[in-house]
């Protein structure tokens, strides 16, 4: 990067639980911000892109932030202050058996042994969250019968020192349901990606500190026919790991901006699905100088396009590679418009009255 110009900023947004093409398995959109990170100086994502289960990538200039935090970034609430490593603390759900929950603390000493993570200690929470599933054909989501409790817990880890929250939930274990069946397939939404936003939501919103979750479930009956975009859940005893490691360098949240922070006014580009550009992120960041690109080839179970909504700083590409070339020009200076078919000459300024 040139000493002299501000950081490229690239934010990546794939809704979570909304059927995504791309995004909307077990980390399938990793390689698209493997790639979109080699083209900008820092892209900003969130769990959904960056999680893959046992898979993970670390890439140094990407900024791993739970979606409400995003959302209130991205309406200038809150900035993002880059860390060199948090403390991680462990909440554990009750109703997780004790064999499962071995499972998830030895995944978690295998993180601080073999990946250098600080992770400070867990706490079980003192009743059973109660996790329940729904979903309806364009989305799932999820209730949380004991918020409280996942709070406390939370607060305990909090006032003993971490500064970042991993959430371990007992989930339902759906073994022969349609959607699940159709999920492992690579078909159909993810049934589990409702539910863990509204986790994760609920402790960034209460206490302002990065926190991600991940799912505690037996393993599934081998199913040699399952979808490559869904393999990534099927190779392991947890989905702990990805989050560990996305938890471990994921920026602060601050109400005011502070030295070296990152601001919603930083971001210089945007992509999105062309289908999903009814988030609170996009709709904020609309009305913005940051140009946004919507990607045609990443479908989704929704219909909420820049026509649909009135938004005119869009750029609909046809794919993530057409994105990134985007991207690659935006930083280089280059206009889009050599790149179209027809290039308008220059219009004359409308005279107006003195």
């Amino acid at each position: 990067m040139n000493a002299n110009l501000r950081p490229h900023t690239t934010m990546m947004i794939v809704p979570t639980g909304v059927g995504a093409a791309m995004g909307g398995y077990a980390g399938d959109a990793l390689p698209v911000a493997r790639a979109i990170a080699t083209v900008t100086d820092r892209v900003i994502t969130h769990p959904n892109v960056l999680n893959g289960a046992q898979l993970y990538w670390p890439l140094p200039n990407a900024y791993y932030v739970e979606g409400y935090g995003l959302d209130q970034f991205a309406a200038g609430r809150w900035h993002l202050q880059p860390v060199h490593q948090n403390t991680i603390g462990l909440v554990l759900d009750r109703a997780i058996e004790d064999d499962l929950c071995w499972r998830h603390l030895q995944a978690a000493d295998a993180a601080r042994a073999t990946l250098g993570l600080d992770i400070h200690s867990y706490v079980t929470t003192d009743t059973p969250l109660g996790i329940r599933l729904k979903q309806a054909d364009a989305a799932t989501w999820g209730t949380l019968e004991h918020p409280d409790s996942l709070l406390r817990a939370a607060e305990q880890l909090l006032q003993a020192g971490c500064t970042a929250i991993a959430v371990v939930a007992r989930f339902p274990d759906d073994v022969g349901s349609k959607a699940l069946n159709a999920y492992r397939q690579g078909d159909g939404v993810d049934p589990l990606a409702g539910a863990e936003a509204v986790i994760s939501h609920l402790v960034v919103r209460q206490f302002q500190v990065p926190c991600a979750h991940a799912p505690a479930l037996q393993p599934l009956p081998l199913d040699p026919s399952i979808s490559p975009r869904s393999a990534a859940e099927e190779i392991g005893y947890t989905f702990l790991p990805c989050v560990l490691a996305g938890l471990s360098k994921a920026p602060q949240f601050n109400s005011s901006a502070q030295a070296h922070s990152i601001s919603a006014s930083d971001v210089d580009a945007l992509i999105v699905p062309a289908s999903a550009l009814g988030g609170s992120a996009v709709l904020s960041l609309s009305g913005t100088p940051t140009q946004i690109f919507a990607v045609q080839d990443n479908t989704t179970a929704l219909a909420v396009d820049a026509a649909a909504l009135g938004i005119n700083n869009v750029v609909t590409v046809r794919s993530y590679l057409e994105a990134i070339g985007a991207i690659a020009a935006q930083r280089a200076g280059v206009s889009l418009l050599p790149f179209t078919q027809t290039m308008p000459p220059i219009k004359p300024l409308s005279a107006t009255n003195k």
